[in-house]
């Protein structure tokens, strides 16, 4: 089997462009963006498969013994693109250095196929990273990133929000006070919130997701009354064993997320499955590292493996065939 090589995605010419627009053009990435035509539907079939990319912005840069895989910028813009060819991808949700860099990618780089790199994709902005990761202030994670109004502007398709609990720490008060903030913001201006609502525990120091039925489906509860309206509202959730009861507790449009790279993609696919098997409000995934680093196989085969489970109905056996012929 080939090694996947982003360097054959990215050309050291083509990225080196990039900081070139900047200096030269530092406008180019909103106009293009403003220039964009959007969808006339959030979903066409109701479903979504969404790349979500906004780690390094909070400090979190591993995957695996590499404390720094994500901070290769080049290797990583790499890993993006060649998920974005993905027919089976619907879109990306990531910060806005990342955002700006694709707009200029996609202004730059040849026509593939009479269409760009973003053309028909989603584009979603990641709104908080001010908790960082192992820093005294971790849980009051305020809107350090776009704004509401910021999203409206660049001609986005809607937002995702970060919001964390831990109910010793008083922080996360501030953090959900600014999460019903932004929502309210989102719904004035009818632009769609994806929520990442996440019950966390402290174990040696550091913060951990409690991926646990109980504590999904009462955090649930919390997430979905935020705002002064749930009406565009999703939300973006952990899987976990009897998904199903989570997912029985609310009428909100569910995505799954991904967490920490493993390198193992069938497990991942076997999540996903699983989750869109829970409940008919479950709707699709937004997954980030599982997918741009799945080892040595090609992200583009993971990501469109996992959209066809969405999109197509596929079971793991079928998605596992799918990426066994695009070796």
């Amino acid at each position: 089997m080939a090694v996947f090589n982003t360097h054959d995605v990215l050309p050291e010419s083509l990225y080196r462009q990039i900081t070139q627009v900047r200096v030269d053009d530092p406008g180019r990435s909103l106009k293009i963006a403003q220039e964009r035509r959007k969808a006339g539907r959030l979903t066409g079939d109701g479903k979504l498969n969404m790349l979500a990319i906004d780690h390094p912005a909070r400090r979190t840069t591993a995957i695996g013994a590499d404390p720094l895989r994500m901070a290769d910028r080049r290797d990583l813009l790499g890993r993006i693109m060649r998920v974005l060819a993905g027919t089976r991808v619907d879109g990306i949700m990531a910060t806005m250095d990342i955002l700006e860099e694709l707009f200029i990618l996609d202004s730059i780089m040849p026509a593939r196929n009479g269409g760009g790199l973003l053309k028909g994709k989603l584009i979603m902005a990641s709104l908080n990273r001010g908790g960082l990761t192992g820093s005294a202030w971790e849980m009051d994670d305020p809107v350090t990133g776009p704004s509401p109004g910021t999203c409206l502007q660049w001609n986005f398709d809607g937002a995702k929000i970060l919001l964390r609990i831990h109910d010793g720490e008083p922080a996360s008060l501030k953090t959900l006070l600014a999460s019903a903030k932004a929502i309210t913001e989102m719904n004035a201006l009818d632009l769609p919130v994806f929520l990442e609502p996440l019950p966390v525990v402290k174990q040696k120091g550091k913060y951990a997701v409690v991926k646990d039925r109980d504590a999904l489906t009462a955090i649930v509860g919390v997430a979905s009354a935020l705002g002064d309206s749930s009406r565009n509202l999703w939300l973006k959730l952990p899987y976990c064993a009897h998904f199903e009861k989570v997912a029985a507790s609310t009428t909100l449009p569910i995505l799954i997320l991904g967490g920490d790279s493993t390198g193992d993609d069938l497990a991942m696919l076997k999540i996903l499955s699983g989750g869109m098997q829970a409940g008919s409000n479950v709707r699709g995934a937004m997954m980030g590292r599982n997918v741009l680093y799945p080892g040595d196989r090609d992200p583009l085969a993971v990501a469109e493996a996992a959209g066809g489970i969405i999109h197509e109905g596929w079971s793991v056996e079928e998605a596992g065939e799918f990426q066994q012929q695009r070796v």
